[in-house]
Order: structure tokens, then C-alpha cells, then sequence
């Protein structure tokens, strides 16, 4: 199914037009994707995950804006934010991250699109919209989060034991959204 009603405003297009140019696949995930399914206020927090450099892509982006936003850069991370209109919109590379047992700070290298949706917290924040001109709007879902939202669940996308064993924090936000969207765990 397609929804490039969802992805109307004219920032997208910047976006996708600047991944383009760098020969860059990138998708809307997250939040913004979730509160669109939810009805809920238009999101003016929108992440962005590149199939490569997300920096890079930002940096793109703000040249490509008349008004030049300072793109904010987190090396640390390996992201960028860039705030244009009322919108803060954060850029991030696709990664995979993988954790041992003495530390909460996960190892990351490059990904893939399933990769970073295999990071997700949950399934409502694993869906992700393509912003690449062949696919631009079409949903990609691969943990039934669309499902989850209708039947008002919270669930990881992988094994809840290991999950919530690399990110022990992941477990209050699962309480966090299940009391502020009355969702069961």
C-alpha cells in the first residue's frame, strides 16, 4: 500500500531528492511514522535513516534549503539534525548494533534497512515509509507493527528477553507509551 499522503509536505521531497543525488536509498521511520497512524498532531520530529552516509545526506539537504539550516553534527553517534521550519528532523545512517553483556553501549557498524528496524525498541517504531523515487510512500512493516497499533500493543521486534536485556531503559519506555497510548505490553 502506498501513503504519500502521509509524506506530503515539501521537506520530503528535498529529502528524497538530495538521497537521490547522492545515490542514497532513505526512509521516514519512527515516531512520525507511528503518529500518522495514530492520528495523532502532525510530528515535527522526524528521523531519517540512510542506507549509507546520514551525515552526509543532511549536509545535502540543508545545502538544498533556501534558508541553509546549520546542520548539527553528533560524530559520536553518527548523526545529524538539522531544524528547518518547525521541524527537527534527524538523519542517521542504517546500522546494526549488536551488544555484550558487561556494557549497555551497543557495537555499530553499517546496516541495512532490516538491520535498523531490527534496533527498534518496538514494532509501532520499527515502520518505516520510502522516500526513494521508484517506492516514495510505500510502507515498509516487516514486524506487523501496523497490526500492533490496531490491536494497541507494545512489542519488540525481536526476542522481548534479549531486547530489554541490551537496553534495560527500553523496558520504562515500553510503560511510557503503553500508559500514554492506553496499549497493553
Amino acid at each position: 500500500m502506498n501513503y504519500k499522503e502521509a509524506i506530503s509536505h515539501p521537506i520530503f521531497k528535498v529529502i528524497s531528492q538530495s538521497a537521490e543525488q547522492l545515490n542514497v536509498e532513505c526512509y521516514v521511520i519512527g515516531g512520525y511514522v507511528r503518529d500518522y497512524f495514530l492520528r495523532r498532531n502532525s510530528s515535527k520530529d522526524i528521523d531519517i535513516v540512510a542506507i549509507g552516509n546520514g551525515i552526509e545526506l543532511a549536509e545535502k539537504v540543508a545545502f538544498s534549503l533556501s534558508e541553509k539550516p546549520k546542520v548539527q553534527v553528533f560524530k559520536t553517534y553518527g548523526t545529524a539534525m538539522l531544524k528547518t521550519e518547525d521541524l527537527e528532523i534527524e538523519f542517521v545512517g542504517a546500522r546494526k548494533e549488536s551488544y555484550t553483556e558487561d556494557s549497555r553501549n551497543p557495537s555499530v557498524e553499517s546496516g541495512t534497512l532490516a538491520d535498523d528496524q531490527n534496533r527498534r525498541d518496538f514494532t509501532i517504531n520499527a515502520l518505516a515509509f520510502s522516500l526513494n523515487k521508484t517506492k516514495y510512500g510505500q510502507l515498509l512493516d516487516p514486524f506487523n507493527g501496523l497490526e500492533d497499533l490496531k490491536n494497541r500493543i507494545i512489542k519488540t521486534p525481536l526476542d522481548p528477553n534479549i531486547t530489554y536485556s541490551d537496553d534495560p531503559l527500553r523496558m520504562l519506555r515500553a510503560i511510557r507509551f503503553s500508559t500514554q497510548l492506553n496499549f497493553n505490553i
